[in-house]
């Protein structure tokens, strides 16, 4: 069962990239006290992700933080080098890049993806969200293969 309107963020820890290689990033150090935009992928480097929902984000930081937000998040099921790699190579310096290597914020959340039959093993559904003080608000998730939700400006129109 996947996380809903409402309810809590559960506990759970992402890798982030520091000055001296991966840190630990908890969800509520994340969320606790704050407004964000977090939004999932099913892989960096991808190409939907790489040719349309990432770059709507990198467009579209300083609009969605105007509204109040504090931080932007990307997280995919993958490992905090390649999250900054991907992120370097979007010019994403106003995002957070979160890496949920071992997938256990996905599970937790309830959004996982079987991306076995494309070699990609368990991943994240394509979704974003906003939360406020570690309480989900908005939750946009796209339907299998499809971007229509979860893009920067979806989550423009209802922050």
């Amino acid at each position: 069962m996947s996380i809903e309107i409402g309810d809590r963020i559960p506990a759970a820890t992402m890798k982030i990239m520091g000055a001296n290689g991966p840190e630990d990033l908890t969800t509520e150090e994340l969320f606790s006290g704050k407004k964000v935009v977090l939004f999932a992928v099913p892989g960096a480097f991808t190409p939907t992700c790489s040719a349309a929902h990432l770059p709507s984000f990198v467009v579209n930081a300083d609009a969605i933080k105007s509204k109040g937000v504090d931080s932007i998040v990307c997280l995919a099921v993958n490992d905090a080098f390649v999250m900054d790699a991907w992120g370097k190579a979007q010019n994403a310096e106003e995002l957070m890049m979160a890496a949920d290597g071992n997938g256990d914020f996905t599970r937790a959340v309830g959004l996982e993806l079987d991306g076995s039959g494309f070699g990609l093993g368990q991943r994240s559904q394509r979704y974003a969200m906003i939360v406020d003080d570690g309480v989900v608000t908005t939750l946009n998730v796209d339907k299998g293969g499809s971007y229509e939700v979860s893009s920067a400006e979806a989550i423009l129109e209802v922050l």
